[in-house]
């Protein structure tokens, strides 16, 4: 539609009817041609993609097919163009599965094509709207051989990660042991990305038997690289909270007499007071003992990380252990009360015994 205006061609290919509704008149050979060349440029125009959509509201399958006609041969430009992307999730929505399965067999016949749509801004929207409206076997075959070659690129990018989470909550965790599988295998270079980390919990999330075991198993094993990470150290965070307790004995027995050096960094911090926070009171006292044990106790309270952690200490701590917590803080009163990081520990409220 080179040199011509849309808004021109829309009025003379799309007329209303008589009951208010829209109806493409493409009846002779020659408007057939211009016209379904109309459709295409439509589709890719900000006013035109959404008339299209509103034709398809009509449910009219004769419009539908003739749309499709059109622009099945476009279909990648479109779901990676700005507004043809709309115009490609409407039309998902109301294709029949014979077209949609054409859709799916374009996008997928170049290899990583469907990746490479899947990473787009605009096509990662059109992709999730396909795999949310998958119904056939087949189709879900097409989409996981599409996706497992780019898993790792997919789930460390910002517009990927998406479609591997839209799979996780449409697809079966039957056809999801891909993602588990792959999960489990690059276990650590997924929870130290910044989007892989938080796929990889929602991976645990969806994962049942020994797919969910194994990725756990993964972030335990790993667990003390991972809590020093800025954001592998979520990932065990997330395990802690669980309490599975072959990974909390897994995690725990790493960080036995590291207590101290984890609490002064600036993430492992984090994992410090999660275990002071949600495990059982041998563990809470096993570290609480190693903090009152430290060389330098009075570094760890003016320390802009470690003195979060006392607190935490102070908040869960009980009985003797809590008072001997406070004896060895007020030991260090002197030297330590006008500190910027220690202040809120000398407060009233958390040194009550």
């Amino acid at each position: 539609m080179q040199g011509e205006d849309v808004s021109l061609v829309r009025k003379k290919f799309i007329r209303p009817c008589e009951n208010g509704q829209t109806e493409l008149h493409l009846s002779c050979s020659s408007h057939l041609t211009r016209g379904q060349r109309c459709v295409y440029a439509m589709a890719k125009d900000q006013h035109g993609c959404r008339l299209l959509q509103k034709i398809f509201d009509d449910g009219n399958p004769q419009h539908v097919q003739v749309v499709f006609d059109e622009i099945i041969g476009h279909v990648v430009e479109l779901m990676i163009n700005p507004f043809g992307n709309y115009f490609m999730q409407k039309l998902l929505e109301v294709c029949n599965e014979e077209q949609r399965m054409r859709v799916l067999i374009v996008i997928t016949r170049e290899l990583r094509e469907f990746v490479q749509i899947s990473l787009n801004t605009h096509g990662t929207r059109v992709v999730q709207k396909l795999i949310e409206t998958l119904k056939t076997r087949q189709q879900v075959k097409l989409v996981i051989s599409a996706i497992e070659p780019g898993f790792l690129a997919l789930i460390k990018d910002l517009n990927g990660n998406h479609v591997i989470q839209r799979c996780l909550q449409c697809l079966s965790n039957e056809d999801n042991k891909f993602i588990f599988e792959a999960a489990a295998k690059f276990c650590v270079e997924i929870a130290t990305h910044q989007h892989g980390c938080c796929v990889l919990q929602r991976c645990i999330n969806h994962s049942t038997g020994e797919y969910r075991e194994k990725i756990v198993s993964e972030i335990s094993k790993n667990g003390i690289f991972l809590a020093q990470d800025a954001f592998g150290n979520y990932a065990v965070q997330y395990i802690l909270e669980l309490q599975i307790p072959s990974a909390v004995s897994k995690l725990t027995a790493q960080f036995k007499g590291n207590y101290v050096y984890l609490a002064t960094q600036k993430f492992s911090s984090h994992v410090v007071e999660k275990c002071l926070a949600v495990l059982d009171g041998q563990i809470r006292s096993t570290i609480i003992r190693e903090l009152i044990s430290a060389t330098h106790f009075e570094q760890l309270i003016q320390d802009p990380h470690a003195n979060y952690v006392v607190q935490t200490a102070l908040r869960v701590s009980e009985g003797p252990l809590h008072s001997s917590l406070v004896n060895v803080i007020e030991a260090h009163k002197s030297i330590s009360r006008n500190s910027l990081y220690s202040k809120r520990i000398f407060s009233h409220k958390l040194l009550r015994r």
